[in-house]
């Protein structure tokens, strides 16, 4: 690989970091062809780019854009990795976690993921990962809690007006 070639893949990878908040490095060595490519089809289908790239030129790429940021990723940039990005924080996970389960297999492993700037490393975090909400989700979940109050008072005034014309009602029956 020439300088002029290494340089565009360093750009290339750059690029991806810069648009996506989320990342994920898994090793995929000792997986077929045919598994890479039905990983690929998964993570095609399922919105996830994934890339593979020398260790060298992603560490470049991530010293590059801001080495104290990524620091905790440095680590796990050894073997044969594989790059996967995606919007939603926990959907490569999930994707992980499946293709193992289907292909009764303990590959691809994760090494780290990268997650709006937090860093989980090992293949141990994957439960952790399969688990997150996205900030859409906790929104909704906020939301959903300050409305409960409300929608507990005008019950309750609802249910108060009902209340107050069956007393009423047993009233004039009573006189």
């Amino acid at each position: 690989m020439t300088k002029d070639q290494k340089n565009e893949v360093i750009e290339a990878l750059k690029e991806k970091f810069n648009q996506y908040n989320n990342f994920y490095v898994t090793n995929t060595e000792a997986l077929t062809v045919d598994q890479i490519g039905k990983l690929r089809r998964i993570c095609f289908n399922k919105n996830v780019e994934m890339k593979v790239a020398k260790n060298t030129l992603i560490k470049k790429a991530l010293e590059s854009i801001d080495s104290e940021r990524y620091s905790g990723m440095f680590e796990s940039l050894n073997g044969v990795t594989a790059l996967m990005f995606s919007e939603n924080p926990k959907e490569p996970a999930l994707i992980i976690s499946s293709f193992r389960s289907d292909s009764k297999t303990e590959k691809p492993v994760l090494k780290a993921a990268y997650i709006d700037s937090d860093v989980f490393v090992g293949n141990d975090q994957l439960e952790t990962l399969k688990t997150l909400k996205s900030k859409n989700d906790l929104i909704g979940e906020i939301i959903g809690l300050l409305q409960s109050p409300a929608k507990n008072v005008i019950s309750g005034l609802n249910a108060g007006g009902k209340l107050a014309s069956l007393v009423k009602a047993l009233e004039e029956r009573a006189s």
